[in-house]
């Protein structure tokens, strides 16, 4: 039986974990990327502190900080612009999915404010590849869609196993290919 994409991407990005490592803690500048590919399907697990995505680490408060919401989320949505599987491969872009819960204006008193403190944002992309074989490459448009974002750590699994990549600016090719 032969694993879903789900469980490959959930391997991979429980790797440390399962290795014995503990959890990386919260870091502005930093996103966290798993890439799985299993047949003519690659799949993109995005999860970032939110400061890392519109410069403060708290859900929306202020008009300032609600349109820094909306144009982040309208980013996150532009799955285009993000990701870029290799041309040759002929890959299709479904629906996102993002938890959006980060990026919604605070409500209530104060106590609300302190405890909705480093919030992260998680977001899935998958997509349907016509030629999987000529996947080689998932370009990340990440650090120009979010300046604040300074390095970002890959985890990739696939039919060749899997590995970590760290990009730092201007770096932006992930390879799926060994």
């Amino acid at each position: 039986m032969k694993p879903t994409v789900a469980t490959v991407l959930a391997a991979v990005l429980l790797l440390p974990a399962l290795a014995g490592a503990q959890h990386k803690p919260h870091v502005h500048g930093e996103v966290q990327v798993g890439i799985a590919v299993q047949g003519g399907t690659l799949t993109v697990q995005l999860e970032a502190p939110l400061d890392s995505l519109v410069g403060f680490e708290h859900r929306p408060r202020t008009p300032a900080q609600r349109q820094a919401a909306a144009e982040a989320l309208a980013t996150l949505n532009d799955v285009a612009r993000l990701f870029k599987p290799t041309a040759a491969a002929g890959c299709s872009a479904g629906k996102p999915q993002i938890d959006a819960t980060p990026l919604q204006p605070l409500e209530g008193t104060p106590a609300t404010a302190a405890q909705s403190a480093h919030a992260d944002l998680e977001a899935s992309y998958t997509f349907a590849c016509a030629t999987p074989a000529a996947l080689a490459v998932v370009e990340l448009g990440l650090f120009d869609a979010f300046r604040r974002i300074q390095r970002i750590e890959v985890q990739v699994a696939g039919a060749q196993g899997q590995r970590k990549q760290t990009l730092r600016r201007p770096a932006r090719e992930v390879r799926l290919t060994r």
